[in-house]
């Protein structure tokens, strides 16, 4: 649906969304450079530093989660905001290592808190206000998710500039700055988000959002289905996919002979095709249903790894041409768009509709964290494969093969997966005391 049809507090949420990746970005891309030059760490403890970041927010995604379906969403969101802002300022008065890593940490646990309870919120306003109709997970006009990669795309863009512009001030500066943003998130969020959904018909079954608290053993339902944890482990290919433009594309470029300049006009043509693009993608996916739209979006995904291997070089060779690795990047693009909403939108149908185990933050807290593994399992394998590719003069698109072979078995498998499940959630049913939910 249009943006501006969503409730007040959905629009609140996707605008948080915006202004949390802008803090985010604003600081983080920077942060290695900062730590190297600025304060003399040497190049094991950074990658340390960094690592720990990455590991802090994946890793704890479910937990995460699981403390959104506790206190409730907006809670988990609040403490979110005030734990970035802690790791924020443990950086800038970190003068040694320890205090780097602590704050590397309560950056990364402060988005792990914050992601799954905004997603969670999100996915009860799949659907517009005071309507009867199926605009929900799954199904609808369009799903709210295609909106929260609109604005967090826009925030991936906007946050670079301001933390180059802010750079010439130092690093402290940009901490600052990223401290400032996250406050103004805080305060807004604490007054303008309410403690649940806002003017909820019975009838629509929108979940209450903040007074619900699992049994205990039922926070750990999610892992307990496993139609649902196979999803989920498939759907991580799409991620461990996307973060190819971190690793293996950088690498390519290297090999290819061409300078780090071409990185960022990658990244930019990225944004650019995600802001222009994502809407009619995601019509498209709504109109060939959440099966096909899995499949298509992981085949154009295995296409672009092809085009990479395809046309991948050795290192040393002349300067090879840019155009191949734009092909690619613009193909992996086109599938990362068509499939995030629709993997996002029906999490929510593998929720039970009644009972204790029905909050949502586990769920999507389980999806990112199977995402996190498989960055973590898939770039490891990827590198060794990178390096005896060059030790022993393999064809240079060896390291892209498992990447094809995994997303080709993603775009088969999960429409197998979904075969017999319905995908229009727990809001379907008919109780009104539906279980409590969590965004990202």
């Amino acid at each position: 649906m249009p943006f501006r049809d969503h409730r007040p507090e959905t629009r609140i949420l996707l605008g948080a969304q915006l202004v949390f990746n802008i803090g985010f970005y604003a600081v983080v891309p920077f942060l290695a450079g900062a730590m190297g030059t600025e304060y003399g760490l040497d190049a094991a403890a950074i990658g340390l530093v960094l690592g720990a970041r990455t590991f802090s927010q994946q890793g704890m995604f479910l937990l995460g989660g699981m403390l959104a379906d506790r206190w409730g969403a907006r809670r988990s969101i609040l403490t979110g905001c005030l734990v970035r802002i802690a790791g924020y300022a443990t950086l800038a008065a970190a003068s040694d290592f320890a205090l780097f890593l602590l704050g590397a940490v309560l950056t990364g646990a402060g988005g792990a808190l914050f992601s799954p309870a905004l997603e969670s919120w999100l996915s009860h306003a799949d659907r517009p206000g005071g309507s009867d109709g199926p605009d929900r997970a799954g199904g609808g006009p369009r799903s709210v998710f295609v909106w929260l990669a609109i604005t967090g795309e826009i925030g991936a863009v906007l946050g670079p500039v301001l933390g180059s512009l802010l750079l010439g001030w130092g690093f402290d500066a940009a901490l600052a700055v990223g401290i400032g943003v996250f406050a103004v998130v805080t305060v807004t969020l604490w007054y303008l988000l309410p403690a649940e959904p806002a003017h909820v018909p019975p009838d629509q079954d929108v979940h209450v959002l903040a007074t619900r608290t699992p049994a205990a053993g039922s926070r750990w339902a999610c892992l307990r289905d496993r139609r649902f944890v196979a999803f989920c482990a498939l759907a991580g290919m799409n991620v461990l996919a996307y973060h190819q433009l971190y690793f293996a594309v950088p690498v390519e470029l290297s090999r290819r002979g061409l300078d780090g300049a071409w990185l960022g006009a990658l990244f930019l043509l990225a944004s650019v095709l995600t802001l222009l693009l994502q809407l009619p993608v995601s019509t498209a996916g709504l109109r060939m249903g959440p099966g096909r739209a899995l499949a298509v979006g992981f085949v154009l995904e295995a296409g672009a790894f092809t085009l990479a291997a395809l046309t991948s070089v050795h290192p040393g060779t002349a300067a090879g041409s840019v155009a191949p690795l734009m092909g690619a990047v613009s193909i992996l693009i086109l599938g990362h768009m068509l499939l995030t909403p629709t993997i996002l939108s029906l999490i929510p149908s593998f929720v039970p509709a009644q009972g204790p185990a029905s909050g949502r933050g586990a769920y999507y807290g389980l999806a990112a964290t199977c995402g996190g593994i498989a960055v973590l399992a898939g770039n490891a394998v990827l590198g060794q494969l990178l390096d005896l590719t060059d030790r022993h003069h393999w064809w240079p698109g060896t390291p892209w093969t498992p990447l094809v072979v995994l997303a080709l078995l993603a775009a088969g498998a999960l429409p197998v997966v979904l075969r017999g499940h319905s995908t229009t959630g727990p809001a379907d049913s008919s109780s009104s005391a539906a279980p409590a939910g969590r965004t990202s």
